[in-house]
């Protein structure tokens, strides 16, 4: 999975982080008062003792947190390690294999195929590589040690309530060192909003079914504005160093010497240049914004746009 989050997760880890060692004597009670906050929120005592139980700090997911590279990647490299000809080609055989359940969730969600596909391709290489980290092992050590402890909190309480509806169990709830789950990489506030049983199991299952990984995708599309039939926006010429004052419909980025290569859609254009004014240069519309909101980078917005566009031509 290389995704933006994975690409950390691919650098060597050190094999104990002393000073979380030194500091574990305070992790049960860390453990107690979140016990405590999510028995008040009904959380079963079945599922906390099952989830919380002989729970210790993952130095692994301490020094993944502590140790993120500063990113300076190019677009170049970064479309050359995601953008790829074996995403595309497995992507082709994913879609293939399940164009009926594609036309089901476009007719449902209002999602065409293109932009699930990229996505899915992205986060987990259409479900082969979707991390082997308990999520709440990961969760637990991350709202006790890391520099964002109430956020990791709060998604660790998400997935206690997860497990208290049923959907999955404490061992097969898996995914990223930073807490993202399954096939579409979920965090567990997403999972909550976005996640369906399309197959009418009685559990929304974004780890192994498929149907509910894909609709899952499009729900949260969605729910993030998506345009059924809509372009997320084209290829363009761009004069060398021309800014980029905000969105503008098509005309106006004519008059200012922007060629497109292709129709781009309608309304409010943006102009992407991810490697810098001189570079290549995209207009990007309301569905290239529904992509970023997944997860709000240029770069990983482009790459699915771009996966998804060669997948479904």
């Amino acid at each position: 999975m290389l995704t933006r989050r994975a690409l950390a997760a691919a650098l060597p880890v050190a094999l104990a982080v002393p000073a979380a060692a030194a500091a574990e004597a305070g992790f049960p009670a860390f453990l107690a008062g979140l016990r405590a906050e999510a028995a008040g929120r009904g959380i079963r005592p079945a599922v906390l003792d099952q989830a919380l139980s002989g729970l210790r700090p993952d130095p692994t997911v301490l020094q993944r947190d502590r140790h993120q590279p500063e990113f300076t990647m190019t677009w170049a490299h970064y479309r050359h390690l995601l953008v790829t000809p074996a995403r595309i080609a497995a992507g082709k055989q994913a879609f293939q294999a399940h164009r009926g359940l594609f036309r089901q969730v476009a007719d449902r969600f209002g999602v065409d195929p293109a932009p699930i596909l990229g996505i899915w391709g992205i986060e987990s290489n259409y479900g082969t590589t979707t991390g082997d980290f308990h999520i709440i092992d990961a969760l637990a050590t991350l709202a006790w040690g890391s520099g964002r402890a109430g956020f990791f909190r709060a998604q660790l309480l998400d997935a206690l309530h997860i497990l208290n509806d049923g959907d999955i169990g404490v061992a097969a709830m898996t995914g990223s060192w930073a807490g993202a789950m399954g096939q579409p990489q979920f965090m567990p506030s997403a999972y909550l909003r976005y996640a369906v049983d399309i197959t009418g199991s009685g559990r929304r299952n974004i780890w192994t079914s498929v149907p509910d990984v894909i609709a899952s995708i499009a729900n949260y599309l969605a729910h993030s504005g998506w345009r059924r039939g809509q372009a997320w926006g084209v290829a363009a010429r761009a004069p060398a160093g021309l800014a980029a004052p905000g969105a503008r419909d098509a005309a106006a980025w004519r008059r200012d010497g922007v060629v497109t290569e292709g129709v781009p859609p309608p309304g409010p254009l943006r102009l992407v240049r991810p490697a810098g004014a001189d570079g290549p240069a995209f207009l990007a519309g309301a569905n290239f914004a529904a992509i970023r909101r997944y997860n709000p980078s240029d770069f990983y917005a482009l790459a699915v746009a771009l996966v998804g566009q060669r997948i479904v031509a």
